[in-house]
């Protein structure tokens, strides 16, 4: 165990996981709970650290979207703010803006991956699989793949 002097604080090793990348306050509880010594250190460095706008929820919502938008659909997305503990009318808000977009990405995520036509019912099925994994609807998978034009 390291000396006192060299031992990181809660708020630090929150400030080392902000740095890296936005962290919403339930991913940061979540990692840095099994480390809190002092029932309530946690809560209060993190209360410090929002206070002075390191963690703010709405950074984490545009940094999640502007990330991933372009590879995943609009239920993947959902999936991946729902485990960041964000709140579900920001996340409904979030979604809203991406529904008009859904089909434009979906093709872009073909064309990427595919660039042409099924050609027999396993390939398309694979075609099927790929983008519902991803997250897109069943519709514009649908229309995605038979080629319809929007």
């Amino acid at each position: 165990m390291a000396p006192p002097s060299l031992k990181i604080s809660l708020k630090g090793r929150a400030l080392r996981l902000l740095s890296q990348r936005e962290h919403s306050r339930t991913e940061l509880v979540r990692k840095l709970t099994p480390l809190e010594e002092v029932p309530g250190e946690l809560a209060q460095a993190l209360d410090a650290l929002q206070a002075k706008g390191f963690i703010d929820e709405a950074r984490v919502l545009d940094s999640v979207i502007n990330h991933r938008a372009p590879k995943l659909g609009a239920g993947r997305i959902k999936q991946e703010l729902q485990a960041k503990g964000l709140a579900p009318e920001a996340i409904q808000a979030a979604l809203a803006q991406l529904k008009g977009s859904e089909l434009e990405r979906a093709q872009a995520v073909w064309q990427k991956k595919f660039g042409a036509p099924p050609a027999s019912a396993g390939e398309r099925a694979k075609q099927y699989r790929f983008l519902l994994a991803r997250g897109f609807s069943t519709e514009v998978v649908r229309r995605v793949v038979s080629g319809d034009e929007p």
